[in-house]
């Protein structure tokens, strides 16, 4: 799933190139990060990117070694539920009831090794019963910015059956997540067979299931005009809240792989690897962070701040309010200056 704006990120993140097409971790994008790890379970044959239209084609270009027909577009912007069952049905007209898993192209994994056996177990459960799995990833701090998972009784390895999808919690209730260790972070990342997805689409999301069936089953040469019209009318919303908090029977995998949302500049600075600048004069400041393309930068008696510089947007942010960057690009829509967003 490659769709996603990362206003978040703003300002490296833009309209024309997402958080997902950035090397924000090293040489190689989020998206190039995130096949690489997939290397062993699934051939690039077999790996399907969904973005948006306006990035297709630097997607094919940051991924030669994918078929050009492995990435669809979207139209316009829906949120996942519309993504994931637009991949199921590509998935289902090639190889009926294939197994598939569902990963954000936007995520950070410290331990590939561990992500690949993780995986590899929620395919097999999701291949052996007609159920959606999850893979939930072991807490080790009490966010608040993460939706919680709470586990069930276990079925066998590293797996139990969901007993609740749990909303972003407020920070007691996510030490008391944290304390009991039944609760896992819900990662985003999910197993299905195309048919158990697809199914559970037709009845909890049939606005959304039945213009795409549709679309997907015009002939080829009609088909990315039908999945526009398609797209048009159906509803932004995610698979979790849409399929994944009213499926019965769901499965979760506990992972410990390092994992990472990306989901902010202040969750971005406590990765190793991350770009922060090192032409950077601190002067009686603590726990600053400066991410820039090579200009000096100066703090002098602020902390908790975050300042990230490009060649024509500056931000500076307190880091309690990293997730509110995209409020500023709300701001600059408000007042048309869409050439900075």
């Amino acid at each position: 799933m490659a769709g996603g704006s990362g206003t978040r990120f703003w300002p490296r993140s833009r309209q024309r190139v997402p958080k997902q097409l950035l090397p924000v971790l090293g040489s190689r994008s989020l998206l190039q990060e995130t096949v690489a790890r997939l290397r062993g379970i699934v051939p690039p044959s077999q790996i399907l990117i969904v973005t948006h239209r306006d990035h297709a084609a630097a997607v094919v270009r940051q991924l030669p070694e994918l078929p050009r027909r492995n990435v669809l577009s979207e139209p316009i912007a829906r949120n996942t539920a519309p993504c994931c069952a637009l991949a199921a049905l590509e998935i289902e007209r090639r190889a009926a009831g294939a197994v598939f898993v569902t990963v954000p192209a936007d995520h950070a994994i410290a331990n590939p090794r561990a992500f690949r056996a993780t995986v590899l177990e929620a395919l097999a459960w999701a291949g052996a019963r007609p159920v959606a799995v999850t893979i939930g990833i072991r807490p080790s701090a009490p966010e608040t910015g993460y939706g919680y998972i709470e586990l069930g009784e276990g079925v066998g390895g590293r797996t139990a059956r969901v007993r609740a999808f749990v909303e972003k919690p407020d920070a007691v209730r996510a030490r008391r997540f944290v304390a009991t260790g039944r609760y896992l972070w819900n990662s985003g990342m999910f197993a299905w067979r195309t048919t158990t997805l697809l199914g559970l689409m037709d009845e909890l999301l049939p606005e959304v299931a039945r213009p795409l069936r549709a679309a997907a089953a015009q002939p080829a040469a009609r088909r990315a005009r039908a999945v526009a019209r398609a797209y048009r009318g159906v509803p932004a919303i995610s698979i979790d809240y849409g399929v994944m908090e009213r499926a019965r029977g769901a499965l979760v995998v506990a992972g410990d792989v390092g994992w990472s949302d990306v989901g902010s500049w202040t969750a971005l600075a406590a990765l190793d690897g991350a770009g922060a600048s090192r032409h950077v004069v601190s002067v009686d400041a603590e726990r600053t962070v400066v991410f820039g393309d090579g200009r000096l930068v100066a703090v002098v008696g602020l902390d908790d701040v975050i300042v990230v510089d490009t060649p024509d947007a500056i931000l500076v942010c307190h880091r309690a309010r990293a997730q509110d960057v995209r409020r500023v690009v709300d701001e600059l829509k408000r007042r048309r200056l869409e050439r900075y967003t």
